[in-house]
């Protein structure tokens, strides 16, 4: 997404506005810094997040010490043009304590976690796990774990309790999500699948 600094309202704060980064993978808010305007021109040309540090009174680009960049995917302003928002993909933890976010209560879409996870265990294959299994047991195994688990969840939906639909609801997401990497698609296509058919009344 293109966004033009000069659309910016950059006077209503002494040259800095608030800047929200969101991971655009999983939607967690992962911290708040303060870009001035060479600060959001620097990161637009990088592709790496950029703040104004106001404690060191310079540009500081995020991991520029640690490696621990914010990789941009796109900025947008608010309904006012004073703050922004800007999607990014993390390298390694944001919070300065090693933390995933610097909100540790911030949560993000754990289904996107879980898909991220399982690339992660399709790229790897780490010996002794389930996933590895899976993945190894090729597409056809795979799509019958499917087939079980969605005969189990709709067992569970008329014969048992809301315990037991819950759990082979959560085996059969998982399946699926293992099925789609396994065919080299994600999750994130399925949800763009949905948002097209999606119709508001």
């Amino acid at each position: 997404m293109s966004i033009d600094p000069a659309s910016i309202d950059w006077d209503k704060a002494d040259g800095l506005v608030p800047a929200i980064i969101q991971d655009a993978g999983n939607g967690r808010v992962l911290m708040l810094g303060y870009m001035n305007r060479p600060a959001l021109e620097q990161t637009l040309a990088s592709g790496s997040v950029t703040f104004y540090s106001r404690s060191k009174q310079r540009l500081w680009t995020k991991g520029e010490t640690s490696g621990h960049v914010l990789e941009l995917v796109s900025v947008e302003t608010d309904c006012d043009n004073d703050a922004l928002l800007v999607r990014a993909v993390p390298h390694g933890p944001t919070c300065h304590l090693q933390r995933a976010s610097c909100f540790p209560h911030a949560r993000g879409d754990f289904l996107a976690e879980l898909d991220a996870l399982i690339a992660t265990r399709e790229q790897e294959r780490p010996a002794g796990s389930y996933t590895t299994r899976l993945f190894e047991g090729g597409v056809r195994r795979i799509a019958q774990k499917v087939g079980e688990e969605g005969v189990e969840t709709a067992l569970a939906a008329v014969a048992q309790d809301e315990d037991a639909l819950l759990g082979e609801s959560a085996d059969l997401l998982y399946h699926l999500l293992v099925l789609l990497r396994s065919r080299g698609l994600s999750l994130a296509q399925v949800v763009d699948v949905l948002a097209l058919r999606h119709k508001p009344e």
